[in-house]
């Protein structure tokens, strides 16, 4: 379930951001701003219900999805595939929120 939850937050927040970044760099209407603000509350709600003990935790694993599901979007969004250093990095903040996660607590 937190693997579900952390990937519908990123798209979500990536969708948002794109929206913005839509309307701020390529000159699109400001009606993206409509669905992007949207998606960011969807985005924060999402996040809320990842079942861990406290918010930083949540948001510091979430951190490692966010970068490889914005790697997902570059290559299917935007058709510009990610580098080798770009899936090594991803690989290490994705291992990174593992160890965050399952790490054993006291």
């Amino acid at each position: 379930m937190t693997a579900l939850l952390y990937a519908a937050a990123a798209a979500a927040e990536i969708a948002g951001c794109f929206a913005v970044w839509s309307w701020w760099r390529l000159g699109r209407s400001a009606l993206w701003l409509v669905p992007g603000l949207a998606a960011l509350a969807l985005f924060a709600w999402l996040l809320a219900l990842v079942p861990v003990s406290h918010a930083g935790r949540a948001f510091a694993a979430y951190g490692g999805v966010y970068i490889a599901a914005s790697l997902v979007w570059m290559r299917l969004v935007e058709n510009k595939a990610p580098d080798a250093f770009d899936l090594g990095g991803a690989a290490l903040c994705l291992l990174g929120a593992l160890v965050i996660l399952m790490g054993p607590r006291g």
